[in-house]
């Protein structure tokens, strides 16, 4: 098979979609892959990494497109790669249909194969390919709402682990799973007061036997959301509902009452976001603010941190690219039930149930397509 890797265009994201060492694996088979030029400058690898791999060097997205069978990224296709896509195209990648209309218009209009990183299961009902990213954004979301705190970036001037004889900053994480314990285990090695929101009994029990009395842990329901985010100096929002867009859990009401010079880091926004407030940012312009609370919304977050992202996504993503490569995308997912859900457009169908509820399309079971 022929793999292209195009470049990531995307505002500040500097991961690529595989590194010299996945190359290495896929031409050792007697596959092709075919990278833009400089596609690893941004994670410390030049283009004679690539080619010491087995790659070969193309000069233009536009050519990896016109030459590759399969495409390999990190992020969401934008618009302009969008339209190099055909019938003969499989895409594999991070997608996030559910929030964006557009995208999934023309995935559907390119009637190519695609498949996203984000909706792969694991037979123990994990997402494997969206956990590495997940595990980077929240010890991020930390680091980024401790920033957003200083005063001379908006917020209340609070320093999260304190000092002795000043009380630490109180952080409230939504969501108790990848993100979320990732996040508590970053603020509570800063020192900080750390309360975990979450509706899942089982996800509590096991985030107690994880922190113990280290940590606040309380069932999410309205009250006990509008009691903690608005005690709260910085709020982390890492809810997921797989493939569907994430639920608004805190109000713009909410946000108007909670304190002043307060930080919001929302790292479901990918999937829309879980403050009625959000919208997207960049690492160009990552923070706005909304009745003197500070939002950090960033769309990439782990592009910040791209070579240590790059190599923890490949570690992920390679045995996965190697079965589609191997065995072609029909002969994979139709011997692979949790790798068929992450089929969420084929041949100009939605084959994701979350995706079509969300944007009205009729819903094409994924089985049918292979």
């Amino acid at each position: 098979m022929i793999i292209g890797v195009p470049k990531e265009i995307k505002n500040h994201e500097y991961r690529a979609g595989m590194t010299p060492s996945s190359v290495h694996e896929l031409t050792q088979r007697n596959h092709t892959v075919v990278v833009e030029t400089n596609l690893g400058t941004g994670i410390g690898y030049s283009d004679e990494d690539y080619i010491a791999a087995g790659a070969t060097i193309l000069p233009t997205a536009e050519d990896v497109f016109k030459q590759a069978e399969m495409i390999v990224k990190v992020k969401e296709p934008l618009a302009v790669e969008r339209k190099r896509l055909t019938k003969d195209h499989l895409l594999f990648t991070y997608l996030h249909l559910a929030p964006d209309a557009e995208q999934t218009k023309d995935l559907v209009d390119s009637n190519a194969v695609c498949i996203a990183y984000e909706t792969i299961t694991s037979p123990s009902g994990q997402l494997p390919l969206l956990t590495p990213m997940s595990e980077v954004a929240g010890r991020m979301s930390i680091q980024a709402g401790a920033t957003c705190l200083q005063k001379s970036n908006g917020g209340s001037g609070v320093l999260l682990g304190g000092v002795p004889g000043v009380e630490s900053a109180k952080v409230v994480i939504i969501g108790g799973g990848v993100v979320g314990t990732h996040a508590a285990q970053m603020a509570l090695g800063l020192g900080a007061d750390v309360t975990i929101l979450d509706n899942n009994l089982h996800s509590l029990r096991n985030l107690n036997q994880m922190f113990g009395t280290t940590i606040k842990l309380v069932h999410s329901n309205k009250a006990s959301l509008d009691e903690h985010v608005l005690a709260a100096d910085l709020v982390i929002g890492g809810v997921l509902i797989p493939g569907a867009a994430a639920p608004k859990l805190v109000t713009a009401d909410m946000i108007k009452r909670m304190k002043k010079g307060a930080v919001v880091v929302d790292v479901a926004i990918d999937q829309g976001g879980c403050f009625e407030t959000s919208k997207a940012t960049t690492h160009q312009d990552p923070t706005y603010i909304v009745d003197d609370v500070v939002h950090y919304c960033v769309a990439n977050m782990p592009g910040a941190v791209a070579r240590t992202s790059a190599q923890a996504l490949n570690n992920a993503t390679l045995p996965y690219i190697l079965k589609l490569a191997d065995k072609g995308w029909k002969e994979t997912l139709a011997n692979d039930a949790h790798f068929l859900n992450g089929l969420n457009v084929c041949a100009g169908k939605v084959t994701n149930q979350a995706v079509a509820d969300n944007l009205g399309y009729d819903y094409v079971d994924p089985a049918s397509m292979v």
